[in-house]
């Protein structure tokens, strides 16, 4: 199976989808600071008015919406990649600050912010000389 297959999901009766085109999973970057985690998703083709964030019984999902991406009056007579839509889940533990989460999207990039609770954020305890 190629990288390519491994990337594209199935469009399966059970995800009860409204559009159909193919939906492929975003790669994301995960990176974390002693404050906060923070995912970065490539979704080339998204902006603010087609991509959606949601949270629900600690399951944090990210979808996009793309259009063909054909131009008008023009004929495609190659592709080197596939358009479609996007959607990954993600479990998010109690760990995480859910009403403080924040999300920016520029040039197809999204990224989320994820603020620790404060009740695991490292705490600095000091030393007293007796």
């Amino acid at each position: 199976m190629s990288e390519k297959d491994l990337q594209k999901t199935e469009n399966t009766a059970a995800t009860e989808r409204i559009r159909n085109v193919k939906t492929f999973l975003p790669r994301v970057d995960i990176y974390e600071t002693k404050d906060a985690l923070f995912l970065i998703a490539d979704m080339p083709g998204v902006d603010e008015q087609t991509v959606d964030v949601e949270l629900e019984k600690n399951i944090l999902t990210i979808s996009g919406r793309v259009e063909n991406g054909r131009v008008q009056d023009y004929s495609l007579v190659f592709s080197e990649y596939e358009v479609g839509d996007y959607e990954r889940s993600f479990t998010l533990s109690d760990e995480i600050d859910k009403d403080k989460i924040k999300a920016t999207v520029r040039q197809g990039v999204l990224r989320l912010e994820l603020p620790k609770a404060e009740k695991v954020k490292p705490k600095k305890i000091a030393i007293n000389a007796a």
